[in-house]
C-alpha cells in the first residue's frame, strides 16, 4: 500500500512537472509569436488624404489592418465577397476610428468578371491609389474544384485574382506618385512549387493542402516580377509571410485538421498580431523606395523559395497568367 502510494506521488509529481514545462514553453512560443522589432505604436505615419485598398477585409488580419489604416485618416476600400459582412465590418471599423471615408466594394477574387467590375466602380470612385494590400486567400478547398470561368478556386483566389486586380490598378497607383503594393503570402511558400497548369485544374499532382502552398508560392514570385516592371514608376511591391494565424482562413479545412489548430490556438498569433508585418510593409517610412522583397513575419527581409529568385519561371508565369486573363488584349 504504501509503495503504491508512494508512487502515485511521484506521478502527480511528474505530471505537474510536465504540465507546468508545457505552461512555460507555450508562454515563451506565445511571446516570442508576438514579437517583432518594428513597433506599430511608435509609427507616426499618417495617411490623411491617401487611398487605401484592402481585399478580404471583412475579417481577421484584413479587418484589424483595414481599421489600423482608417485610425491613421485613410480612405479606406474594404473588399469583401459578402455584402451584409462587409457592411457590418464597416459600420464597425467607423465606429472605433471615427473616419468616415470609407467605402464597401465587393469582389469575388477567384473570379475575373466580379474583379473587372470592382474595378469599373473603384475607378470612378478615386483616381488615384497609394496603397494596395493583397490580402484575400483562402485554403482547405479541394485541388481541382474549379469556378464558372474554368479556374482552379485556390489559384485564383490566392494567385491570379490578385495578379489580375494589380494590373488593372496600375495606373491609379502610377498617378498617386508614390505608391505601395503589399502581397500577403505565406511561409508555406516554401512546400509548394510552380506548374502553371494548376491554374486550371491541371497540372502536377499535389498533396493535401498544397494548393494552397503552390499558390502562395505564385504570389510571391509575381511579386518580383512586377518589381521589375515597376522600376521607375514610384510604385513598389513587397510580399511577406504574416506568421501563423488562427483565423476563419481554415474554415475549409476538415475537423480533423481544424481540431488540433484550435487545441494550439493560444500559441498562434491572434489576428492583430498577424496584421503587424503587413502594416510594417504598408506604413514604415524605411522602406520608401524598398521593392521585391520577401520579408518573414518578424518584418525582416529574407529569401523566398528558390523558384521565387529565377527571373525566367517568374517571366514564363507572367506570361502565362496574361494570357489566361486576357490583359494583353481587353487592358
Amino acid at each position: 500500500m504504501f509503495l503504491w502510494a508512494s508512487r502515485s506521488i511521484l506521478a502527480w509529481w511528474a505530471l505537474s512537472v510536465i504540465l507546468i514545462l508545457i505552461l512555460v514553453l507555450g508562454l515563451c512560443i506565445r511571446l516570442w509569436q508576438r514579437s517583432c522589432p518594428w513597433d506599430l505604436q511608435l509609427c507616426s505615419t499618417n495617411l490623411a488624404g491617401k487611398t487605401a485598398v484592402v481585399t478580404g477585409a471583412n475579417s481577421g488580419i484584413g479587418k484589424f489592418v483595414s481599421q489600423e489604416l482608417a485610425c491613421r485618416g485613410a480612405r479606406v476600400i474594404l473588399v469583401c465577397r459578402n455584402r451584409e459582412q462587409g457592411e457590418q465590418v464597416l459600420a464597425e471599423i467607423q465606429a472605433a476610428s471615427g473616419n468616415n471615408h470609407l467605402l464597401l466594394g465587393l469582389a469575388d477574387l477567384s473570379s475575373l468578371a466580379s474583379i473587372r467590375s470592382f474595378v469599373r466602380w473603384l475607378l470612378q470612385e478615386v483616381s488615384e491609389i497609394h496603397l494596395l494590400i493583397n490580402n484575400a486567400g483562402v485554403c482547405g478547398i479541394p485541388e481541382k474544384t474549379l469556378t464558372p470561368e474554368g479556374l482552379d478556386v485556390t489559384f485564383a483566389t490566392n494567385y491570379v485574382g490578385p495578379f489580375l486586380l494589380t494590373n488593372l490598378l496600375r495606373g491609379a497607383l502610377e498617378r498617386a506618385g508614390s505608391a505601395r503594393v503589399v502581397n500577403v503570402s505565406s511561409y508555406r511558400q516554401n512546400y509548394g512549387y510552380i506548374d502553371e497548369e494548376h491554374l486550371t485544374g491541371a497540372g502536377g499532382p499535389l498533396a493535401f493542402n498544397q494548393n494552397y502552398d503552390c499558390s502562395k508560392l505564385l504570389l510571391t514570385t509575381f511579386t518580383g516580377e512586377l518589381a521589375r516592371r515597376l522600376q521607375g514608376t514610384g510604385v513598389t511591391v513587397n510580399s511577406l509571410n504574416p506568421g501563423v494565424i488562427y483565423t476563419s482562413i481554415m474554415r475549409n479545412l476538415s475537423w480533423q485538421y481544424r481540431f488540433p489548430f484550435w487545441l494550439l490556438s493560444f500559441f498562434l498569433k491572434a489576428p492583430k498580431h498577424g496584421a503587424v508585418p503587413i502594416l510594417y510593409l504598408s506604413l514604415a517610412q524605411e522602406l520608401d523606395g524598398i521593392s521585391g522583397k520577401y520579408f518573414n513575419s518578424s518584418c525582416i527581409v529574407t529569401l523566398p523559395a528558390k523558384p521565387a529568385q529565377d527571373p525566367r519561371v517568374a517571366q514564363r508565369l507572367w506570361d502565362a497568367t496574361v494570357r489566361l486573363t486576357n490583359l494583353d488584349k481587353m487592358d
